[in-house]
């Protein structure tokens, strides 16, 4: 298969760029490089025959037609998705999330693509509960989004859907959890708690520290993607969490443990406007398509903290440049 992946320098769109190389795939990666796409990160690929690299933005309808007349297939990564630089300035998600999601949308038809797998967040939902085990989102839960991020994602998801409605559009919607793993960008908050800690400085944790996220491996992440581009239904969602609930203070703690810190180094600051309590969401859907997390949290986080520990020459210069 012959994939485009917007989106495909940053964080989990490299990594599922390379692992779709490593399947056999053909790979075009379509990205702006703004501040979260690097193309260090597909730099074990750049010389194999399987992959091309094309600068753009999705909002560049014409370079984006050009690129998406290579493939039979896409996968939509490409978004605006920290959630403190939308509560700054939400125009830019506005602008990347909603008319570069309709943009495709509208390349899709007009090529006869024949798949296209849209990537979502489980902050569409919003928040549930303030404890963990206190409910779980399923598929067929309304939107309720807190932040221009999330309310910015929930509309590309339902623009998305309301083209598969109305035009047939061959979409699969996913909705994963919060993801970790190498090659993150250091401002999301495992990356940011690792590479401050390494370098002796505070971890600003908002509030109480009380607020609860699912984790989900970033290797883990691509499997489920994978699942759904070859066995997901046109016109469905699936959530895909890993069930690995921790709150943020729980998060800090381990790994103040894991990078050998203090644990004064924990700093409370005022919580962010919007702040959800809780994430959760029920997998069950894409559980029948035959896709199952694998990787341990503990072991999986002890990788992530080793591979910051043995990369500083690539966040390092991330943490310096101006944003």
């Amino acid at each position: 298969m012959r994939l485009l992946i917007t989106g495909g320098a940053g964080f989990i769109g490299s990594a599922y760029a390379k692992k779709l190389i490593a399947q056999g795939d053909e790979v075009i990666v379509y990205d702006a490089l703004t501040y979260a796409g690097n193309l260090d990160n597909l730099k074990e690929v750049e010389e194999n025959d399987s992959y091309k690299f094309i600068h753009g933005n999705v909002c560049d309808l014409k370079k984006l037609d050009e690129a998406i007349k290579e493939c039979d297939g896409v996968v939509h990564f490409a978004a605006e998705s920290h959630v403190d630089r939308s509560i700054s300035d939400p125009s830019p998600f506005i602008e990347t999330n909603c008319t570069g999601t309709a943009n495709l949308c509208e390349l899709v038809l007009k090529n006869e693509i024949e798949k296209y797998v849209h990537i979502s967040t489980d902050e569409v939902y919003g928040s549930i509960g303030s404890k963990i085990g206190e409910g779980s989102f399923t598929e067929e839960d309304s939107l309720n989004p807190s932040s221009p991020y999330s309310a910015t994602k929930a509309a590309a998801d339902l623009i998305a859907l309301s083209y598969h409605q109305t035009y047939g559009l061959p979409v699969s919607i996913i909705r994963p959890s919060n993801n970790y793993g190498p090659n993150q960008f250091p401002e999301k908050i495992i990356p940011l708690f690792i590479t401050n800690l390494l370098e002796g400085k505070t971890v600003p944790l908002y509030g109480d520290g009380l607020n609860i996220r699912d984790w989900c491996n970033v290797e883990d992440t691509c499997e489920a993607i994978d699942t759904v581009l070859r066995k997901g239904e046109k016109g469905c969602v699936y959530n895909a969490g890993a069930g690995n609930e921790k709150t943020n203070l729980e998060l800090a703690e381990r790994l103040i443990e894991l990078c050998e810190a203090d644990s004064s180094l924990i700093q409370k600051t005022p919580d962010r406007a919007g702040h959800d309590r809780r994430y959760s969401i029920n997998s069950d859907l894409i559980h029948q398509l035959g896709w199952q997390p694998e990787c341990d949290f503990e072991k999986g986080l002890e990788k992530t903290v080793d591979w910051y520990k043995q990369n500083r020459q690539w966040w390092e210069p991330l943490r310096n440049e101006p944003q």
